[in-house]
């Protein structure tokens, strides 16, 4: 199973959001984890945009990118622009992106943008993932 890390400054937000609609949309097809630089809380604010489109991220808790191996994971997702300041283990994954989404944290009104954003990147990096697991 191929396992994917989502990771942000915090693992408040964007991570979150990116976790809760890689399990949805993956239906376990992948492992799905999050992180962040250091740890925090899971903002209301995302669990509330995330409950807007029927995705429940309430039980998802924050959790350090030290609490984690790279070699246990195939792709690696910064959601932030971290990359820079990621360990190089985690930047040499057979698939890293760096997708420097806007911080919703500093601009709660645009949670909704930044989460539809997300959804739609998460559902690219899906199949991307799919058509690499699949033989030619």
């Amino acid at each position: 199973m191929q396992r994917v890390m989502f990771v942000c400054k915090k693992n408040s937000a964007r991570s979150q959001m990116a976790e809760g609609f890689a399990n949805a949309l993956s239906d376990g097809e992948f492992g799905i984890a999050s992180s962040g630089l250091e740890a925090s809380q899971v903002r209301p604010e995302a669990i509330a945009a995330m409950k807007e489109v029927g995705i429940d991220i309430s039980h998802q808790r924050s959790k350090a990118l030290g609490d984690f191996q790279a070699e246990d994971f195939y792709a690696v997702i910064s959601l932030c622009g971290c990359g820079v300041n990621l360990p190089p283990a985690w930047v040499t994954r057979p698939v890293f992106a760096d997708w420097q989404l806007d911080d919703p944290a500093e601009q709660p009104e645009i949670f909704p943008r930044v989460r539809d954003e997300i959804r739609d990147r998460v559902t690219a990096l899906l199949a991307e993932l799919r058509s690499r697991a699949t033989p030619t």
